[in-house]
């Protein structure tokens, strides 16, 4: 049937219907039809009893089943929750404030509030606001002037998840919060294209999901959610190797949920590449598709250039579909990083170490003190920068790395590679060449050592030689001598000596002695080698 037709025959013009679908419009029975109630009714309904007065001079004990409730008066409710309640609007004027105007929390996700004006005409009697939820509610914005600074003068958080807001409502709304730290604005399909100016200042927690495009800016944040956005890579151009950005000095907490990051950067050519680029770093033009280079120009701080369009984005690092560590190595610029995310790493999904990672993203980034939720202790991170430095040492000498730091010059793709290695090597000392030993094919003439054994609570003993596998912990070797020399495990001391080198600087002692303190070390970690002697007391 066409619209001229159905004009005809039902009376009323179908033209002025705006759907948000064009096969999105149902017809129904205006007795089927919930139009809602008004706010305070639907706090009566919710948090006073049936045929209760509403105002009582005391609180009255009733029960429910066998467990006693007590009721409250509506004056002193201050979190309220009243999602799904089919809320419409204020009410008369001036009721809420005279019933209840101690509230601080509210959630009215999911109503019927259709207009902006009837959520300041709700928040206007609500002086002491501080949280307030709007999410699922299709709200229109006004085109005006913007909300009077008064009515959310106390408010601080903000979620308006799935309700249809631009980013122009979101900059007109936002003189009218002048003291708002978070800010939610998930599925709302927000493209950011202009910089907000003297407004969201104070915002500290801001969050997006399913956009399509879009520019992230510094809103002095200090926690920030990246998740599910495609990215392949992170890089702040203003900050070189071992240096500081000067891009989001606030950010402490930082989460990169389901992105693109690959161990090969060339795995996911697709992925959306992140360049944080400081202000004036950019001239008018130099973002392609963006039609208002202008306007990309003066964004004041950071700006991300989309190589392809994004179906999602959030501010909360975990479940990686790649990794690059490059990616890791750049985030020790953010100087103010403390806690980073990553649970779920493909790293460790596809049979990599769980332990290993995480010791190379704590050796990577000085300044963690939390990784996916567990706390960085002193202890851990200096085990994991010398297991790091261990690791890494052998490729470190073959660029040009050297003990002596007159001779220690690094090629500039290693240290591009590993920013922090030259640090590492300064804190503990650079690598001996007895670390950097190269692991020989498994063949069991390989993996043994013949080392002599001497003991010096018995001089006239004579010196023996046996053989012993290089893999072979001190706890072992601790208790193949027990039973060698008939003496308790607890009671031995173990160190060695070895004629050919000098030994490292943190185990040398005179006449390089080597002590073996740690059970839990292999031979190999100490250096042993062939021809080497086990020095032996109790």
């Amino acid at each position: 049937m066409g619209v001229d037709n159905f004009t005809s025959l039902f009376g009323f013009n179908l033209n002025s219907y705006n759907l948000r679908h064009p096969t999105g419009g149902s017809f129904i029975r205006p007795n089927k039809v919930n139009f809602g109630v008004d706010f305070l009714t639907a706090i009566k309904n919710r948090y006073v009893l049936e045929g209760e007065p509403e105002e009582e001079e005391e609180e009255e004990i009733v029960t429910i089943g066998n467990k006693p409730v007590e009721t409250c008066q509506l004056s002193k409710l201050q979190e309220v929750s009243l999602r799904n309640c089919a809320v419409n609007g204020a009410g008369v004027r001036g009721g809420i404030a005279a019933a209840c105007p101690n509230i601080r929390s509210i959630d009215l996700s999911k109503n019927l509030l259709s207009s902006w004006d009837e959520v300041v005409a709700i928040a206007d009697q609500l002086r002491r606001l501080e949280v307030l939820n709007l999410s699922e509610n299709k709200l229109t914005f006004p085109s005006g002037s913007p909300t009077p600074s008064r009515t959310f003068s106390a408010l601080k958080e903000l979620v308006l998840n799935r309700t249809g807001i631009t980013w122009a409502q979101v900059l007109r709304c936002a003189s009218g919060w002048p003291v708002l730290e978070k800010l939610y604005l998930e599925s709302n399909d927000i493209v950011i294209s202009e910089r907000p100016v003297d407004v969201l200042q104070t915002v500290k927690r801001f969050t997006l999901f399913c956009v399509t495009k879009s520019d992230l800016l510094n809103f002095r944040l200090e926690q920030l959610i990246l998740s599910d956005i495609g990215i392949s890579s992170i890089h702040f151009p203003d900050a070189g190797i071992g240096c500081k950005t000067s891009m989001f000095p606030s950010l402490q907490y930082l989460v990169l949920n389901d992105n693109q990051i690959s161990h090969n950067p060339r795995s996911h050519v697709r992925s959306p590449s992140v360049a944080f680029t400081a202000p004036g770093a950019l001239a008018a033009g130099d973002v392609p598709g963006s039609g208002a280079a202008g306007a990309w120009a003066l964004l004041p701080l950071v700006q991300i250039i989309w190589k392809a369009c994004l179906k999602r984005v959030s501010f909360r690092v975990s479940s990686l579909a790649g990794w690059q560590w490059s990616v890791i190595s750049e985030l020790d610029k953010l100087p103010s990083l403390h806690a980073l995310s990553c649970a779920r790493n493909p790293l460790t999904e596809r049979g990599r170490d769980a332990q290993t990672t995480r010791q190379h993203i704590i050796a990577r980034v000085g300044q963690l003190r939390t990784l996916n939720k567990c706390a960085v202790e002193p202890e851990e991170r200096r085990g994991a920068e010398l297991d790091y430095r261990k690791a890494f040492g052998a490729e470190w000498k073959a660029a040009g790395g050297h003990q002596d730091p007159d001779r220690d010059r690094p090629s500039a793709d290693f240290l591009a590679a590993h920013p922090r290695y030259q640090l590492l090597c300064r804190k503990y000392g650079a690598p001996e060449d007895g670390e950097l030993k190269t692991q020989q094919p498994f063949r069991l003439k390989n993996q043994l050592l013949t080392l002599k054994i001497k003991c010096l609570n018995e001089l006239d003993q004579e010196v023996v030689e046996k053989p012993l596998p290089e893999s072979m912990t001190i706890q072992k070797v601790k208790g193949f001598l027990s039973r060698l020399l008939k003496v308790p495990v607890a009671k031995l001391l173990l160190s060695y000596e070895s004629p050919k080198v000098s030994c490292p600087a943190e185990h040398a002692m005179p006449g390089r002695e080597i002590e073996l303190e740690n059970d839990q070390q292999s031979l190999q970690f100490y250096s042993v080698e062939n021809g080497d002697c086990l020095l032996v007391r109790w």
